[in-house]
């Protein structure tokens, strides 16, 4: 008789594969297979898997105290994990909430900017994902799926323009495709949510779930110019991007931006559940003390988990890794490009990086992204993702200990499914 798992069957599933441990860059299933993990836990184990550095503060953390709840204790990591955070995050932050999750990061953010502001309406940008909880799936635009279902979802969020994301292109600064998607904004500012209804602009500086798409640098720039002009708050998502992903500690270090609030997770605390909303502390300050909170936020253990990360992303040498790293990966990416049509672009940041694949008339072909997919998986032991609101991006986003062979190992596998399907 076949068993009947108790597990809730909602997940969807990249694999069937059944991992018993990880160990950098590699995981091992229970039957004894090696993989290479290009996805890190859709870019979660910044360390890689069970980097010992974080095992042993973990460990040593857990003879201490699990559970220390934030409302009832101040236990002794809450305060170093701020001051270690006000050392690596842009110079604009400078005060810190803890919560669990990315999606519970940009809630609260959202009620941060709104108790701030004492405005209603959010903006944001197309192909945007911002999390699945209620006010996060209103926020998300980069597929149907994520939201489908659950309607009707909070009110209040208008979505604006990224330049070159239904092209599924990387645009350039001079294009004139930034140009306009910066007067969408004004427009949008003029006939549907006026800035004195307008609490905050938030925007990923690379898409996540919307494809791997980087925002032109003066795009980005001209919505923070813009938010400044009108009083609205500038959030900027970098769960996704943040913690050395693209080659420096936050991806708005790329542009001449300073975020009003950052939300933080994912690369946070090497897969323990732990992310941060940052802001400046006159935003902070203006809180209502009780408006917000949870039980888990500030857990003893994901802060000895993060200050271990941050230890070992910021060592010496460790983020000049990760951009060799990523000039090798896309010089091979490129270099496939040159020799396949079928490859219609090759953007990001660091080791954030997306692939798009287009058929002989260059519309997206998430089928084939899919079936390259399942055959580097079956055929080359090498695991990827897709991407994109059609499906049709192979996003890179392997953990940052990633070494020259491995990043070679995941090209030929790439090389060889696009040649074999």
């Amino acid at each position: 008789m076949k068993d009947v798992s108790r597990l809730a069957p909602v997940w969807s599933k990249l694999t069937d594969l059944e991992v018993v441990r990880g160990q950098g860059a590699l995981v091992y299933t229970s039957a004894g297979e090696e993989y290479l993990d290009l996805t890190s836990g859709i870019a979660v184990t910044s360390t890689g898997h069970s980097h010992p550095k974080v095992v042993e503060a973990i460990a040593s953390q857990a003879q201490r105290f699990i559970h220390a709840q934030v409302n009832v204790y101040t236990h002794d990591l809450l305060e170093p994990l701020a001051e270690r955070l006000f050392t690596v995050t842009p110079p604009s932050i400078e005060t810190f909430f803890y919560s669990n999750s990315g999606a519970e990061a940009t809630e609260g953010a959202i009620k941060l900017a709104r108790q701030y502001t004492k405005k209603p309406n959010v903006v944001v940008f197309q192909g945007s994902f911002h999390g699945r909880t209620s006010q996060a799936m209103a926020m998300t635009t980069s597929r149907t799926g994520y939201r489908s279902g659950h309607m009707p979802l909070p009110a209040g969020v208008f979505v604006s323009i990224t330049p070159g994301y239904l092209e599924g292109e990387a645009v350039l600064d001079d294009d004139p495709r930034v140009q306009k998607a910066l007067e969408y904004l004004d427009y949008l500012l003029l006939a549907q949510s006026a800035p004195s209804e307008t609490a905050a602009f938030i925007v990923e500086p690379v898409l996540g779930e919307g494809g791997y798409l980087p925002m032109p640098k003066a795009f980005l720039e001209g919505v923070a110019k813009r938010a400044k002009e009108h009083g609205i708050l500038l959030i900027v998502d970098e769960v996704q991007t943040g913690f050395g992903r693209t080659g420096r500690m936050f991806a708005v270090e790329h542009y001449n931006v300073e975020p009003d609030i950052l939300v933080m997770a994912k690369g946070l605390a090497s897969g323990f559940p732990m992310s941060a909303i940052g802001a400046r502390k006159e935003i902070m300050d203006r809180w209502p003390v009780g408006s917000h909170g949870g039980t888990y936020g500030g857990n003893p253990i994901g802060c000895a988990a993060a200050l271990a990360t941050i230890e070992v992303l910021t060592e010496e040498g460790f983020l000049e890794n990760v951009r060799d790293r990523a000039r090798q990966l896309r010089a091979g990416l490129e270099e496939i490009a040159l020799e396949d049509a079928t490859v219609g672009n090759v953007r990001g940041l660091g080791l954030m990086v997306g692939v798009t694949l287009v058929d002989s008339s260059k519309k997206p072909d998430g089928e084939r992204v899919s079936k390259m997919i399942a055959h580097a998986r079956h055929e080359s032991k090498v695991l990827f993702m897709n991407a994109g609101t059609w499906g049709n991006v192979i996003r890179w986003m392997p953990p940052l200990v990633v070494d020259e062979t491995q990043i070679q190992r995941g090209l030929d596998a790439f090389k060889l499914a696009m040649k074999n399907t």
